[in-house]
């Protein structure tokens, strides 16, 4: 067996395909009698691209990689011009999955030109009965592209020439690579040397020997991708490009070279379409390994026919499906209608609770709305040990946590000089401190993994309204803001989000649970009962708050206050603090 470089996996087997006066070089991991999944790397990349994902996948099936034509390890077509057509590429697909699964339809998984090549694999009708599923990311088809800007030429909108502009504008370097000459000797020289540089401080992309050592070769070879083929095709694309497989499009949201709006009629040309986005730039196998081999593990478990489950039907799904979320204090309330909203959108969700029933029964629904998989933990957050080995535990036995919500909370109310230490150590242990704990651990674990993530912390909009009735709450829940906005200026260069969401009277049960400094027990269950009549009366539900949760990772805001009294306080805060201020000293209507 040939040894690979370090980006390669070490126990992948090593064979050559002869086909088309080329031979490729093809490597295989995983066991030969599982489905079989073929990744097909990019431009400029060799198979490397796909390391990360592939030791990934290979835990679950049969994983082949293959160079292309002139790149990597793979030989060079001779001449140059002509040689990389799709018609050969596709000639380069069937000898390899000949080679790997004469008996059995493959999966093929794509990014970059390795989904635009593949898109021709799927939609050509020599390859039907050979593919079972094809996975696309940051490649459209060329037929379906030339059709898409066909329509914006014959029947223009404003909105249509916005659209055909924007992507003109991104496509900038498919005219360049049409320059004869000059793209060589960029790679070739000084762009070959940088690239690696470029793609680490612009893509995030992590260090390491990737790019392999023939990146300029691959790069100058390469080019003939798109001279062979753009022009021809987008002039005359194919009026019958239907896939004849499922596909799942993965776009990602900050790619810098396709805009999503490429994708808006999809569904034309694919019977059977799954979407999901994640954000995240153009080179996600390199920054997002573990999400991609989750929905790919997903999407091809489903094809084969070997899981059945609760279809996704969340407005989120396309966002969601397939991520780990992990929600505290969910065993009812804001937290519990949180877990939902994820599960709904497809989401694997933890539970966790101090109430093990309470968190029993949300990770059960939440199995039954929508969630592949669920679990509840029983925890309580203000117990740094505790937290410490539910941090390793999630670790260990479901992954490293992709969004954490920590939701947990405890109310309390009185004035300052009734409120005993004990009564704010309790309330900081909970509400501040477990958001600490939450946000050290499970933060850490996302930084440590470099593929970014998202930290919700449910503040209040007690954090900038003060009361006079509520300053162990209010302090709590300040500093859970600020303590969030420090974070997000943290954590922004490692692709980790962090917001702050802000509630108002929300009609949850931490109105009958919360404690009343000063009084009696008699007097405290009074306050208790009225208290929640009156947020019963107002009845903003939980659901909402949930909704703005997710909303707030897709559009990774910062501060979200959520009801309109909140929307209002908050707004107070910034421009009429002095009338905030004397909103404070009100008597509460207790």
């Amino acid at each position: 067996m040939t040894r690979f470089s370090q980006e390669t996996p070490k126990d992948a087997r090593e064979r050559r395909v002869r086909t088309g006066g080329v031979e490729l070089c093809v490597a295989e991991l995983g066991d030969p009698g599982q489905p079989t999944v073929v990744l097909v790397h990019g431009y400029p990349d060799s198979k490397e691209v796909w390391s990360d994902v592939a030791s990934r996948l290979a835990e679950r099936f049969h994983v082949v990689l293959y160079d292309v034509r002139g790149h990597g390890r793979s030989t060079a077509p001779r001449p140059l011009r002509g040689g990389f057509t799709l018609e050969k590429l596709t000639d380069d697909f069937l000898a390899v999955i000949d080679a790997v699964s004469p008996d059995r339809p493959v999966h093929v998984v794509g990014h970059d030109w390795g989904s635009v090549q593949s898109w021709e694999f799927v939609t050509v009708k020599r390859t039907e009965g050979r593919i079972a599923s094809f996975t696309s990311m940051s490649g459209p088809s060329l037929d379906h592209f030339g059709h898409w800007i066909n329509k914006r030429v014959k029947r223009p909108t404003p909105r249509r020439v916005g659209q055909l502009l924007g992507q003109g504008a991104k496509s900038w370097y498919v005219y360049l690579l049409h320059t004869p000459v000059l793209p060589e000797l960029a790679w070739r020289g000084p762009l070959g040397k940088r690239w690696p540089r470029i793609l680490e401080r612009i893509e995030k992309v992590p260090g390491g020997d990737y790019p392999t050592a023939t990146l300029p070769t691959d790069a100058a070879h390469g080019a003939w991708l798109y001279r062979d083929n753009v022009r021809a095709r987008l002039r005359r694309p194919r009026p019958d490009a239907y896939a004849h497989a499922p596909v799942q499009l993965i776009t990602p949201l900050g790619d810098a070279f396709l805009s999503e709006k490429l994708y808006d009629e999809l569904e034309l040309w694919v019977p059977q379409l799954t979407r999901r986005t994640l954000p995240a730039k153009h080179w996600i196998p390199r920054t997002r390994p573990d999400q991609l081999a989750a929905w790919i593990t997903e999407f091809v478990t489903t094809t084969e026919g070997g899981k059945s489950r609760v279809t996704a039907t969340g407005k989120y799904a396309d966002r969601f499906g397939g991520q780990l979320v992990l929600v505290t204090g969910a065993g009812s309330g804001i937290g519990r209608a949180t877990a939902f909203a994820f599960a709904e959108a497809g989401a694997r969700v933890v539970a966790v609770d101090r109430d093990a029933e309470a968190a029993a029964r949300t990770a059960e629904l939440s199995r039954l709305v929508g969630a592949p998989e669920s679990w509840a933990e029983t925890t309580d957050v203000s117990d740094e040990q505790a937290m410490e080995k539910l941090a390793e535990k999630v670790a260990t036995e479901y992954g490293v946590v992709d969004v954490l919500v920590n939701n947990a909370g405890i109310g309390l109310s009185g004035s300052f000089f009734d409120t005993s230490p004990e009564d704010w150590k309790k309330v900081l242990d909970v509400n501040l401190w477990g958001v600490i704990h939450g946000c050290r651990l499970f933060g850490k674990q996302m930084a440590e993994r470099g593929q970014g993530g998202h930290i919700v912390n449910t503040a209040s909009a007690a954090a900038y309204q003060p009361s006079k009735a509520l300053p162990a709450y209010s302090t709590s829940k300040a500093a859970v803001l600020m303590l969030s906005e420090c974070l997000r200026a943290e954590l922004a260069g490692q692709g980790i989000g962090v917001s702050a969401i802000c509630p108002g009277f929300v009609n949850t049960n931490i109105t009958s649970t919360a404690r009343f400094a000063g009084v009696d027990a008699e007097e405290e269950k009074r306050r208790q009962k009225k208290s929640a009549r009156l947020y019963g009366l107002r009845n903003y539900p939980p659901e909402k708050v949930a909704d703005a949760i997710l909303r707030a990772v897709v559009r990774n805001e910062a501060v979200v206050p959520v009801t309109p009294e909140a929307r209002g306080a908050h707004l107070m805060s910034r421009f009429t603090p002095r009338a905030l201020r004397a909103i404070a000293r009100l008597e509460p209507p207790l």
